[in-house]
């Protein structure tokens, strides 16, 4: 099925490239969401005639897109989780837990311009990608962690495993100093009852 594109279309053409795909993604995404019209001789008119008025409103929803891409780059949202003490999330973060962390924090998202690669189920620090207009892109990091407190610390560096070692260092020297303390004291004792 040919179709003209009224806008940029990732993968598929720019605006006004008339362009053959397959009819159920004709129907079920690209003439809903008016990304695109059929390619009847009366609509290839139609577009010649509005193509300055697409291209004006194109152009004045990339600039605001651009404008509001400069503001997101690279910010660092906090999403809180359940996880196990290994990190592996109770469920998963997805393009939602992102668009509403980010509208929280002050910006106009949508979770359909949030693109993840891969679900998110671990905590750390993961990057994502907002797609704010066909051709303009931000990328923001999720910070997912179990509280507050863990989240300013993964943002110092420090991820969760490490922190888990150091915990376990430092109760393994305790420990040890215990036994040293209990080993130092009892050969005082027998000190005492060999001089006796």
């Amino acid at each position: 099925m040919q179709v003209i594109l009224l806008e940029r279309v990732a993968k598929l053409g720019q605006m006004g490239e008339v362009v053959d795909v397959k009819p159920g993604y004709a129907r079920n995404y690209l003439l809903p969401q008016q990304k695109a019209m059929t390619a009847s001789k009366a609509n290839i008119a139609a577009f010649e005639e509005r193509k300055a008025q697409l291209e004006a409103n194109n152009l004045e929803t990339k600039k605001e897109a651009e404008s509001l891409s400069e503001k997101l780059d690279g910010q660092q949202f906090i999403v809180i989780r359940a996880a196990s003490d290994a990190g592996a999330l109770y469920g998963s973060v997805t393009t939602r837990d992102a668009a509403d962390a980010a509208t929280e924090a002050g910006f106009t998202v949508d979770r359909k311009q949030v693109v993840l690669s891969a679900p998110i189920k671990y905590l750390g620090l993961h990057d994502v990608h907002v797609v704010l207009h066909p051709e303009v892109e931000a990328t923001i990091q999720l910070n997912v962690a179990r509280s507050n407190e863990e989240a300013e610390l993964q943002a110092s560096g420090k991820s969760i495993q490490e922190l888990a070692a150091e915990e376990e260092a430092a109760a393994d020297f305790e420990v040890s100093q215990l036994f040293d303390d209990l080993g130092s004291a009892a050969s005082d004792d027998e000190e005492e009852t060999a001089s006796e």
